[in-house]
This record gives structure tokens, sequence and C-alpha cells, in this order.
């Protein structure tokens, strides 16, 4: 059984950020990537900018299904990149913000049972 401080260590917490670009030329491909973003969010993910969705994992085990499923959610057609942080890494984060642009909404906190 792990102690409280293994389970919560920063470094083996991760966040997964998908990055991508999908052609949105023809009605089928907006719909394609439409689908795309509706399954990230499905899975737990969370738009950070229109392009960039990120989601908690408690562990890289975790992280690595959510990469797979990722992987099967992809259209045929466009890129997409994965980036694995931990949550030190992510914690560095720094987010500026224009005046006449909203702030992000905050992440909310995950409750994950295993």
């Amino acid at each position: 059984m792990l102690c409280s401080q293994e389970a919560l260590n920063g470094y083996k917490i991760v966040w997964l950020y998908i990055m991508f670009d999908l052609p949105v030329e023809t009605k089928l491909q907006r719909k394609r990537a439409t689908q795309f973003r509706k399954d990230l969010l499905n899975d737990g993910f969370a738009m950070h900018q229109f392009s960039v969705y990120i989601r908690h994992c408690a562990s890289y085990g975790a992280a690595d299904v959510h990469v797979e499923r990722v992987r099967r959610m992809v259209p045929d057609e466009g890129a997409v990149s994965i980036l694995k942080v931990t949550d030190k890494q992510f914690e560095n984060t720094i987010h500026i913000v224009g005046k006449k642009a909203k702030p992000p909404p905050m992440t909310p906190m995950q409750l994950e049972f295993f």
C-alpha cells in the first residue's frame, strides 16, 4: 500500500496536452473535427485553448490509457500531438491573458477512484 506522500507525488501525476490542427474546409471535415472535440470532452479533457485540450491523470499508466483512446479518436486527416508533463512541470505554467480577453476557467479538481 502506498503512503499518501507517494500517492500524491508531483512527479508521478501527469497532465496530458492534446494539440491539434484538423482540416475544416468541407462539411465532412468540420463534422469530424467537431466530433473529435466532443470525444475529448467526453473522455475528461478540458479545452485550454481552441485546439489545445488538457487532462489530469493520476499516473503514467492512466495517462497511457487516455493516449490510446485519443489515438483511436483521431480523424484520418490532420495532425495531433500529445505532450505529457508532470504535475510539478504543470505548476510552472504561465498564463498571460490580454486585457480584453476573459481569463480561462479554473481547471476543476478531479476525484479519481482506483
